[in-house]
């Protein structure tokens, strides 16, 4: 089902952009005290997860996006609007971003769940009836939709929420070649590039370093570097097979999707219509907030990141409703 959203943007951030780069340049870091745990995979490689202190409240897992961190305006401020709500939170690094490169020439891309599905596991090993949360952010956010959607009812939350999803990975790129969005290109692929030469001395990339610089889109460097990293044919076949679109009428978990229309990292055309969704799946939808924005307060000197109470709001509804008791018992039977 598709809904309004009842964000109301800052009159002093009115246009897209405003709305993306205010909080990523402005925002100040601050995130609660967290504990560092090593997850390691089956092939050999590892994930990192930064916990909250645990309080024996609710999990929620969060999916930072492209080349994210904790470094990112919204990881410590959900993470922080989550412990103030008693939940115990875990940030999971995709792998290379945490701090240091991981161990395997593959790295993480849009439509990568194995790493996803081995944490879901790793926390319902150890945690099998407590209520569990994941969320979302950007490529986070697809990720989190296809795995929903190919798992089905298998999937052991009680609640999802993504944000800002490229659901179309070609229409996503594409709109990233175009006007003032080419910025947020320039940006990411830059980080991305220097990801790849700090893995070089460890794993040689798939291109020569010197030819780096020549990939100036997204649709180049996924052509060059992620698609045959990660047993793609090419672009194409990477983006046709990792947009998250295609799985979310497969999705069984109750799912909140919060997605502004001008977002400049994807056309509106590319949004979902409610035929490509069922009854699990809300996408609530405002008319602005930009990419990851959402800030909404009366001046810059109270600025309101409206994402975090909406995201609380959604995630206290469903895990002190029917839906959060079925959960448990049926991890007691």
């Amino acid at each position: 089902m598709i809904t309004r959203s009842d964000f109301r943007p800052a009159w002093w951030l009115p246009g897209a952009h405003l709305q993306t780069l205010y909080p990523t340049l402005f925002r100040r870091r601050a995130h609660p005290r967290l504990r560092r745990e090593r997850l390691e995979l089956a092939d050999g490689d590892f994930i990192d997860l930064d916990w909250t202190n645990a309080n024996g409240g609710p999990i929620v897992l969060v999916l930072h996006g492209l080349e994210g961190s904790l470094a990112s305006h919204y990881t410590g401020g959900i993470l922080g609007a989550l412990t103030t709500r008693g939940y115990h939170a875990a940030l999971m690094y995709f792998r290379g971003c945490s701090g240091e490169p991981n161990r395997l020439a593959r790295g993480y891309h849009s439509g990568d769940t194995t790493d996803l599905q081995a944490v879901h596991d790793h926390i319902r090993r150890r945690h099998p009836a407590t209520p569990l949360a994941v969320i979302g952010y950007s490529l986070g956010g697809n990720v989190l939709l296809k795995w929903l959607g190919e798992q089905g009812p298998a999937a052991r939350l009680t609640t999802a929420v993504a944000v800002s999803v490229p659901f179309e990975l070609d229409s996503a790129a594409r709109r990233l070649e175009q006007g003032l969005s080419r910025l947020y290109q320039r940006h990411l692929l830059g980080k991305l590039r220097r990801t790849v030469k700090l893995k070089a001395s460890v794993q040689p990339p798939p291109v020569p370093l010197e030819t780096l610089p020549r990939l100036t889109t997204f649709r180049q460097f996924d052509d060059a570097v992620t698609a045959p990293l990660h047993g793609f044919t090419g672009v194409d076949d990477y983006y046709r097979r990792s947009s998250s679109r295609q799985y979310l009428d497969r999705i069984a978990v109750p799912t909140l999707i919060l997605q502004a229309q001008d977002d400049p990292f994807l056309p509106a055309s590319a949004l979902p219509v409610n035929a490509d969704l069922n009854a699990a799946v809300m996408l609530e939808l405002s008319p602005r907030g930009g990419h990851v924005g959402f800030v909404a307060g009366r001046t810059p000197f109270a600025a309101d990141y409206w994402l975090e109470a909406r995201i609380c709001r959604h995630l206290q509804e469903y895990f002190t409703g029917p839906a959060a008791s079925r959960e448990i018992s049926q991890a007691a039977d």
